[in-house]
């Protein structure tokens, strides 16, 4: 018995530590001296690399629509993490280039699932399609963050 309760003891203190390192990784307080520290910006550069190798997979003439349009979108999440970054100083602006890219998220989503659509050979989107899902939760915690206690 003594066993089952230290064993559940620490898995207990496990999860807790997990839930604290997450939101540590996330926010990372006084660590941060780039837009580069921030989990969201890392999250979105590995999957705008993703998407630009299994975009290149498509079909000759979707290079130029479905493929560079789902390239153009997964990069604007990065992009407008580091522009707001730049604006941090300004919490207005740096909470509407973080929205803008939680929108281009959600845009890069929607591509995901149209080239899943018309493509369903095409496994690279499978995992694209959700993979975004994460990225997007965690750029909405962030912004809920800065809009309650980010010090300009």
């Amino acid at each position: 018995m003594l066993l089952v309760t230290c064993c559940w003891l620490l898995v207990e203190k496990f999860v807790i530590f997990n839930i604290l390192f997450s939101l540590w990784f996330i926010i990372k307080p006084g660590k941060m001296s780039s837009f580069r520290d921030l989990e969201i910006n890392q999250i979105a550069f590995v999957l705008a690399k993703r998407v630009h190798i299994a975009s290149l997979k498509l079909p000759t003439y979707e290079l130029y629509e479905q493929g560079s349009q789902i390239c153009h979108s997964s990069n604007s999440i990065k992009d407008q993490i580091a522009e707001g970054y730049g604006r941090r100083r300004y919490k207005p602006e740096f909470i509407k280039f973080l929205i803008y890219a939680q929108s281009s998220c959600d845009e890069t989503t929607g591509q995901s699932e149209m080239i899943m659509e018309l493509y369903p050979d095409f496994p690279d989107f499978n995992d694209l399609s959700t993979g975004y899902d994460n990225p997007g939760k965690k750029i909405n915690s962030f912004i809920q963050y800065v809009e309650t206690s980010w010090k300009t």
